[in-house]
């Protein structure tokens, strides 16, 4: 088990992942969430530090989604 044992809004660790992506950090390899998934579960965890940064994480994945 990792070092989040409940993610708000997920409805399993095997979903999340087979959409997650991995990353090299310092020679080891870390998979991290999709930003679609982070943004789903501030938004079930509902907590004002989450609602805090939700414009600004949908405003970074409408952007990403028109890249190339």
């Amino acid at each position: 088990m990792g070092f989040m044992p409940v993610i708000h809004g997920v409805k399993s660790f095997n979903s999340l992942r087979s959409r997650a992506g991995k990353i090299e950090l310092g020679g080891d390899a870390l998979w991290v969430a999709h930003l679609a998934d982070i943004i789903a579960s501030k938004r079930a965890a509902g907590r004002a530090r989450d609602k805090a940064v939700l414009d600004i994480l949908e405003k970074t994945l409408r952007e990403q989604s028109k890249s190339p």
